[in-house]
């Protein structure tokens, strides 16, 4: 059974950082994309950033470039979304989901059959 986790969200200051992660389980190769997205409340789902199978493409969408970074660790089945210099407007739950991909990866949230359960994170004073 194809099951992703995430964790690591939390209540943080405005500037300050925290370090998704998203442990995946149940896929039979590592040839899967992974993609970040966040939903704050009454907005609609966004995409934030994802990687491709072997980590050699990332997207990030305009609002969080420069600020938000994404890597993976295949042997560990782990994708890290790590955000710094966090806004008020970054408040939201997150979401991992994943796409079976060779190469590539897209944040547009069609493309992605399996999504984790969400994590809260909280930037506030």
């Amino acid at each position: 059974q194809l099951q992703l986790v995430e964790s690591g969200g939390g209540l943080v200051q405005p500037g300050g950082s925290l370090r998704l992660s998203c442990a995946a389980s149940g896929f039979t190769s590592d040839y899967y994309a992974i993609g970040w997205f966040r939903q704050a409340p009454g907005k609609e789902r966004e995409g934030v950033s994802c990687i491709s199978s072997r980590g050699g493409s990332t997207n990030f969408a305009d609002s969080v470039r420069g600020r938000f970074t994404i890597s993976r660790d295949n042997t560990k089945n782990t994708v890290y979304l790590q955000m710094n210099s966090l806004k008020p407007e970054d408040t939201a739950v997150y979401y991992c989901a994943a796409a079976w991909k060779l190469g590539g990866c897209t944040i547009a949230t069609p493309g992605y059959p399996y999504w984790g359960q969400g994590t809260q994170v909280t930037v506030s004073s």
